[in-house]
C-alpha cells in the first residue's frame, strides 16, 4: 500500500519513514522543500508542528491535492486540545498523540486497507462524520484559543448526522464513528447520533430534532478547558481530577451564553445534562420538574454513548449491557423514557 508521509523536519521526516518502510511503499515531502511527485496514494501520515502558521498553510494545499485519500494519520508531539482540534480541522481522520509508536502506526495503516463499504458503512455517514467533527474541531480551537465560535458550522454539522441517521439509520453510524473517529470527538459524535435517533423514534417534531443535534453537538464544549491528559486518563480519577471534569458543564454553558444565537433549551441542556431526577446530579442538583424533556434525552443518550465507545483503556460495552445499566439507573433517569430508548438501545 502506498503511503506518503509529509513532514515540517528533515529528522521527522526519516524517523516516520524508517518506521513504514519495511511494511509500505514510501513517499515523503518536506514542508517548505521542493515539490515531489506524489502518485497514487492510499493513506497520507503527518508529522508538523501544527502552532506554525506557515506549516498550516502548506499543510492544507498539500492536503487539497490529496483530498481524494480517506486516511489521514497525524502524528503530534503535544496531548493539547489545540494541536488535536487544529489536526481534525486539517481533515485528519486520526490522531496519534506522543511519542512514535511503530506497533500503532502500522494497525492503523492496515485497517486503512479495509474498504469502507465492506466493513457496512454508507458514504452519506462517513461524509457527514467528517463534516461533523471538522466543525467541534473548530469549536475546541476557539473556546482554547478564546475565538468566537462557528455556531452555524456547527449546527451545519449536527443536520449532516441527522439526514445521515434518517438515510442509513443507527447501526451505520455508530459502526462508522467508532472505527474512524476517538476521544471527545467520537463521544459527541455518537452522542448526536444517538439524541436523533431517540428523537426519531419518539416521533418528535423537526423543529425539536434541531433543537436536540444542536444541544448533543455543544454539550461537551466545556470540555476544551480540561486538560487532555484528564479527559483521557487510563485509571481512576482523584477527587481532583473529578472536580475538574465536572466543571465542564459550567465552562461550556459559560461560553455559550455570550453568543445570541443559543437558544436557552439549548444553554439549558448544555449546563445541565449530567442532572438526574434524584438530585444526586451536577453542577446544580436539580431534581424532577426542574429538569427539561431536552436534558432527559440527552442524559440518556450521553450515558449510553459512553459506555459503548471505544476507549483507549477499555473495551466497549455491547449495546445490550448498555442498556441494562440504564434500566438498573431507577430513580435518576425518567422511567418511560428509558423504556422508550430500548428500541433505539437494541433494535434501531
Amino acid at each position: 500500500m502506498p503511503v506518503h508521509v509529509v513532514a515540517d523536519d528533515p529528522n521527522k521526516l526519516l524517523a516516520v519513514r524508517k518506521l513504514l518502510e519495511p511494511r509500505f511503499a514510501v513517499t515523503s515531502e518536506l514542508l517548505g522543500g521542493a515539490r515531489v511527485q506524489r502518485g497514487d496514494v492510499s493513506a497520507l501520515v503527518i508529522r508538523a508542528d501544527l502552532r506554525i502558521l506557515e506549516n498550516i498553510h502548506a499543510l492544507k494545499k498539500i492536503i487539497r491535492g490529496l483530498s481524494k485519500v480517506r486516511k489521514r494519520i497525524f502524528l503530534i508531539d503535544a496531548a493539547a486540545h489545540l494541536h488535536v482540534s487544529q489536526a481534525y480541522a486539517l481533515g485528519a481522520t486520526r490522531v496519534l498523540m506522543g511519542r512514535l509508536n511503530q506497533a500503532k502506526l502500522i494497525a492503523e495503516l492496515s485497517d486503512a486497507v479495509v474498504d469502507a463499504d465492506a466493513a457496512g458503512e454508507s458514504q452519506g455517514s462517513q461524509v457527514a462524520a467528517a463534516v461533523a467533527e471538522a466543525a467541534l474541531a473548530s469549536m475546541f480551537t476557539a473556546v482554547a484559543t478564546g475565538l468566537p465560535i462557528d455556531i452555524q458550522s456547527t449546527r451545519s454539522g449536527g443536520s449532516h448526522i441527522a439526514d445521515a441517521i434518517a438515510e442509513s439509520g443507527l447501526a451505520d453510524w455508530l459502526a462508522t464513528v467508532r472505527r474512524h473517529h476517538e476521544g471527545t470527538y467520537q463521544h459527541c459524535l455518537l452522542v448526536t447520533g444517538i439524541t436523533v435517533d431517540f428523537g426519531l423514534s419518539l416521533g418528535v417534531a423537526k423543529v425539536d430534532i434541531e433543537r436536540l443535534y444542536s444541544a448533543a453537538m455543544f454539550h461537551d464544549v466545556g470540555k476544551a478547558k480540561v486538560p487532555l491528559a484528564i479527559l483521557d486518563k487510563p485509571g481512576k480519577l482523584d477527587d481532583h481530577e473529578r472536580a475538574l471534569i465536572e466543571t465542564h458543564p459550567t465552562a461550556g454553558y459559560d461560553v455559550l451564553r455570550q453568543n445570541g444565537q443559543i437558544s436557552a433549551e439549548v444553554l439549558d441542556a448544555v449546563r445541565h445534562h449530567h442532572e438526574y431526577l434524584d438530585g444526586s446530579g451536577y453542577p446544580d442538583g436539580l431534581c424532577n420538574g426542574s429538569i427539561s424533556d431536552i436534558v432527559r434525552i440527552l442524559t440518556i443518550s450521553d450515558i449510553f454513548a459512553a459506555l459503548i465507545e471505544n476507549r483507549r483503556y477499555r473495551a466497549p460495552m455491547s449495546r445490550e449491557d448498555a442498556y441494562d445499566v440504564l434500566r438498573s439507573m431507577d430513580g435518576k433517569l425518567e422511567k418511560a423514557l428509558v423504556g422508550a430508548f430500548r428500541d433505539v438501545a437494541l433494535n434501531r
